[in-house]
């Protein structure tokens, strides 16, 4: 069977860490089909928008994409790709797994928790004004049918990779009514999923916690804001955003993609493709192919543990084509 994706490089490093995934995947035995398209900033020029509509339409008819860094150039009026995509296509849900790795530098061992992140809503609707000329006011937007709809998931998600604790983070102590409905919402589904362990703990403090004990929690689910935030400390927590993946999930299409940003500065060669490799390894396990994707990641955990190929953000000086092939040849 072959699998129809959409792949986006984007701008930057993107075409590197995208070719570095495609290359990994394709070496774990699955038939892909890819069907390229462009974002970002290198298609302004022609197409006016970072993002032009064939790149909707791709995804939207294979329903799966993997996509790289793009670029949204600053002061040109241009809205966000990522914003854009996960808008116009409902992506509701922000999904990041930050598992520790032995051979990448960090000051924790055995963390493997998954931030499932509130993608449509909160603080980043968008909808904000001028007051006058000396104050500015953004309204933070929860609704029951977003928080229910992101809390199920996470329950569901924790059922399927068999965890046992959910923690909902919020700050229900201050913003009672939109924090506090969120918070309403956890509870209630909660109660469907007896099996799993629920808490729920106010953002600053969930922020204290993970920097003291992070092996002690499973699925944290989040509001936009705090998800933005908090999976970005957590990535920091195992060695950076350079080895964690994560995925955009909708009902109808998920966009699989890295959470670092496009880096153009930093040169041929020398970006890390660790976290677009898994993102792929995740879109595999999405299409049911387990075994592939377990291939994926136990060879990309084998060359991170010998340290003889490691990249430039991990403390070595392997370049981007000879790690992707070291863990080609990994896989077993």
């Amino acid at each position: 069977m072959a699998y129809n994706i959409t792949l986006i490089p984007g701008d930057g490093i993107g075409s590197e860490v995208t070719k570095a995934a495609k290359i990994v995947l394709e070496a774990s035995g699955v038939n892909i089909n890819w069907e390229v398209v462009e974002a970002g900033e290198k298609v302004i020029e022609k197409y006016g928008t970072p993002l032009p509509d064939y790149v909707i339409d791709s995804i939207k008819r294979n329903r799966v994409a993997l996509k790289g860094p793009v670029t949204t150039p600053i002061g040109t009026g241009f809205r966000s790709v990522n914003v854009t995509l996960r808008k116009s296509l409902n992506l509701y849900a922000n999904v990041r797994p930050v598992k520790s790795y032995k051979g990448v530098p960090s000051r924790y061992e055995g963390i493997d928790l998954v931030v499932v992140r509130e993608n449509t809503e909160g603080l980043y609707s968008g909808i904000e004004h001028k007051v006058g000329e000396d104050a500015a006011e953004s309204i933070k937007i929860i609704t029951r049918k977003a928080s229910e709809r992101i809390v199920k998931y996470a329950f569901e998600l924790a059922k399927k990779e068999r965890m046992k604790k959910i923690t909902a983070v919020h700050k229900a102590n201050i913003m009672k009514y939109t924090d506090g409905l969120f918070l309403e919402c956890a509870k209630k589904i909660s109660q469907e999923y007896p099996e799993i362990i629920f808490e729920d703990m106010i953002v600053d403090a969930m922020s204290m916690k993970l920097v003291q004990t992070p092996q002690d929690y499973e699925v944290l689910v989040m509001p936009n804001l705090y998800g933005d935030i908090l999976s970005d400390l957590a990535a920091g927590l195992v060695g950076g955003l350079g080895v964690v993946p994560g995925a955009n999930i909708g009902d109808k299409e998920i966009v699989f993609e890295p959470a670092h940003g496009s880096a153009p500065e930093l040169g041929s060669n020398i970006a890390n493709p660790t976290a677009t490799i898994l993102s792929g390894a995740m879109m595999l396990k999405h299409f049911g192919e387990s075994e592939a994707a377990d291939r994926v990641e136990k060879a990309v955990v084998k060359v991170l543990e010998e340290g003889k190929y490691l990249t430039r953000d991990l403390g070595g000086n392997t370049g981007t084509i000879e790690y992707t092939k070291a863990v080609i040849d990994a896989i077993e």
